[in-house]
């Protein structure tokens, strides 16, 4: 499994362990819908030096997206509406999990789904396919009608999913949030209790860009997701909140485009970063970000990685 190259006979000062056998070597991360699947990116960037890739979504039929136009620049970030476009649980199989299966890191899943039904049948294709460290379960994205941002705003809906799929798979369960909640640490709660291993957050938030003299949205979807440098500070309260509310790890995103931003994520609870938005301006962030990290905590005199996480002065 990708994992099992990645944690090398000297652990790396940064390494971290997500529990149930998402081991990373570095914690920072590719977030899903940033990179598809790793493949076009493994050119610019070596995927061995990170800790894991998030593939793009995933669902059981193969799916088109919305209509464009789906990705608008605003300031400091953008807003997309793609639709959760990807080839469908059949052809990542067959064409997509063999090259992930050949790289040094870990490999997570994003799984998007209609019903319940639609993300255990996901599941189930999957769990037979070596090579795959977990399952990152998409409850949040805000630009799909109707479908799992229902479940990903509902403590209940939340609580059921995830019982069923704890059912349903030994693997990693890590649990994706949405900020656009009145309580996220609620939603986080009730993924604990029914048995995620982690929740990664935020998502994006929603967002819209419009043009004044058209009289008409960037977007042919009208509102998307906000992501990037825009949505750090959001992020980081989001982390800190959840943080101090559950017992499973965290991994934070949202912005993070330099060291520094990530060593912020770490401090308010983190354990562990995905960088999105930013692989778009820099193709090769998440190794330089990585390479800084691991460099950080194997400086003399620094401190633990474990002790750091968490560590804000409040």
């Amino acid at each position: 499994m990708g994992n099992d190259a990645a944690m090398n006979t000297i652990r790396p000062a940064a390494a971290v362990s997500l529990g149930r056998g998402l081991d990373l070597k570095s914690p920072v991360m590719l977030a899903s819908g940033t990179v598809s699947y790793g493949e076009e990116l493994s050119r610019l960037c070596n995927l061995g030096k990170i800790g894991g890739i998030v593939t793009k979504a995933i669902s059981l039929e193969p799916r088109t997206g919305n209509p464009p136009q789906r990705i608008a620049e605003t300031a400091s970030g953008m807003v997309n509406a793609i639709g959760l476009a990807n080839v469908g649980v059949d052809r990542f199989i067959s064409e997509k999990a063999p090259f992930l299966r050949g790289l040094d890191t870990a490999t997570v899943v994003n799984i998007a789904g209609r019903s319940i039904d639609d993300y255990l049948e996901v599941v189930s294709r999957l769990d037979g396919v070596e090579g795959l460290d977990g399952y990152e379960i998409n409850l949040s994205c805000p630009n799909v009608k109707g479908e799992c941002m229902i479940m990903g705003v509902s403590r209940d809906a939340t609580f059921e999913i995830v019982s069923e799929l704890r059912k349903a798979t030994r693997r990693h369960l890590m649990i994706k949030l949405t900020p656009n909640v009145t309580s996220i640490s609620s939603i986080a709660l009730a993924a604990e209790e029914a048995g995620a291993d982690s929740v990664s957050l935020i998502n994006t938030l929603v967002g819209m860009a419009v043009n004044y003299r058209t009289r008409k949205p960037l977007i042919k979807n009208v509102t998307g997701g906000l992501s990037g440098p825009a949505i750090k500070p959001v992020a980081l309260a989001k982390v800190w909140e959840v943080y101090n509310a559950v017992k499973i790890p965290v991994v934070g995103m949202g912005g993070i485009g330099s060291f520094e931003d990530a060593m912020e994520f770490l401090l308010v609870g983190a354990s562990a970063v995905q960088i999105g938005t930013m692989n778009f301006v820099y193709p090769d962030i998440s190794q330089r970000v990585a390479e800084a990290v691991e460099a950080h905590f194997s400086a003399p005199g620094a401190p633990a990685y474990r002790d750091y996480v968490g560590s804000l002065i409040v």
